[in-house]
This record gives structure tokens, sequence and C-alpha cells, in this order.
């Protein structure tokens, strides 16, 4: 089980450091002058990712909690 929540923490937090843009953002937004543009976009795009991942994630725990109760 330790092996397990490991691996989730090191799974989420190894693409933070990523860049999400797609081409047509990255072009547009690499021409400008300061870069504090284009790094608000890969926050944002990484958080609207985030998000989902973390309530399918919750009610699969809720899920796996609930069928270990009734398990024993």
């Amino acid at each position: 089980m330790k092996n397990k929540i490991l691996f989730f923490i090191f799974s989420v937090c190894s693409f933070l450091e990523t860049s999400a843009q797609c081409a047509m953002c990255r072009a547009v937004l690499e021409s400008e002058e300061g870069h504090g543009a284009a790094q608000g976009i890969n926050d944002g795009i990484v958080y609207l990712m985030l998000i989902p991942y973390l309530l399918i994630g919750g009610v699969a725990l809720i899920i796996y909690k609930n069928y270990n109760k009734f398990k024993k």
C-alpha cells in the first residue's frame, strides 16, 4: 500500500513542470516580449487538467473504502 501511495504522489508531481500549451497558443505567446502571460496560460491549463483527475480519484477512493468496509 505504501508503494501505491508513493507512486501516486510521484505521478501527480511529475507533470507539474510540463508545458501544456497547444501549438497555436505557444506561437502567439512566444512572440511577446515578456513570458509572464505564457507561464500564466501554462498554469491555467495544468490547473484545468488536474481538477477532473482529482474528482475521479476522490470518487474511486470512496468506492474503494466502501467496498473494503463491506468485504470485512
